[in-house]
């Protein structure tokens, strides 16, 4: 149960066109689906993630327009990879050192004695308002106290899954992004958990990129690094084998309870390291295998 993806890197960019990196270079590849049946005009992401997952042409066609015309990547303004998902699944706590900072922080429950199923139960999700991309702009809203970053490994899934085993979670993978959840505090998140949906859903508090990756780019997910920095200096050091429950078994737990589709996001949790967020800050977020992306911060205008 597997399709054939040879390792590209899918982006959107300008006017919400599909394109494909390489070398610096980036390809119009959604002209090249539309001329060829695969997509309709005004198509979203989705639908090329969709299309591209599923029907071995499409992705055949995609690769031959990498002998077509492109364009500089510095030349263009990359979007979100994908802005309309249908769900954004968010793991909660799921590094131990990051479990054991937010303990300290906010208060809350110990979580030591759960199993993986309990944890993986706290599974939130996220609003799709609130999705910015590579360069954008992480807006602290009036109300906010306290909001911090974190930095994640975000899968994109590429075929319906129903029950999937773990051993056959990875073959839904289309492909990984890098997800930022940024979240706030305080006010609502002392002693609370069941807040998560609001304080990590304002606008502005999910930003995804630079692109996915297609999961041949990046074999294994619990073996790349995650790092950031913030205005410049080493904010965050991490391995995704670190993780407390691996993407395989969050993509056996969801598709247990429900159907993942195409588009859907599953973010993994972020490492410890997460800091307060401040006007002015800088972020710059790296992925082994994936890519970098930046960000800025500033307030909400009164």
């Amino acid at each position: 149960m597997t399709y054939n993806a040879r390792s590209m890197k899918i982006c959107q960019y300008g006017e919400h066109v599909a394109g494909a990196v390489q070398d610096e270079r980036v390809y119009p590849i959604g002209a090249a689906l539309v001329a060829a049946g695969h997509l309709r005009q005004g198509y979203t992401m989705q639908e090329v993630i969709d299309v591209l997952a599923n029907r071995p042409a499409a992705m055949h066609c995609a690769r031959h327009a990498l002998d077509g015309k492109s364009l500089a990547l510095a030349s263009v303004t990359l979007l979100p990879p994908i802005e309309n998902p249908p769900s954004i699944w968010a793991a909660a706590a799921n590094y131990k050192a990051h479990a054991a900072e937010m303990k300290v922080a906010s208060g809350g429950p110990d979580r030591s004695a759960l199993t993986e199923d309990e944890l993986m139960a706290e599974f939130f999700l996220k609003p799709s308002s609130s999705i910015i991309g590579p360069g954008g702009t992480i807006v602290l809203p009036r109300i906010s106290k306290d909001v911090d970053y974190e930095a994640e490994l975000c899968a994109v899934i590429g075929r319906r899954a129903r029950r999937v085993s773990e051993g056959e979670a990875l073959d839904y993978v289309f492909g990984y992004t890098i997800c930022w959840d940024i979240s706030q505090r305080d006010p609502w998140g002392r002693n609370r958990q069941n807040t998560r949906n609001i304080r990590k859903g304002f606008d502005s508090f999910t930003a995804l990129g630079p692109w996915i990756v297609t999961r041949d780019e990046l074999p294994e997910p619990q073996d790349v690094r995650i790092e950031v920095e913030l205005n410049g200096r080493k904010a965050m050091t991490a391995h995704t084998s670190d993780m407390i429950c691996g993407l395989r078994e969050h993509i056996r737990f969801l598709s247990d309870v429900l159907t993942l589709r195409p588009g859907d996001l599953i973010t993994t949790g972020t490492p410890a390291g997460v800091a307060k967020l401040a006007p002015g800050d800088r972020l710059r977020g790296r992925i082994e295998r994936i890519g970098e992306m930046t960000l800025c911060v500033e307030s909400e205008a009164h």
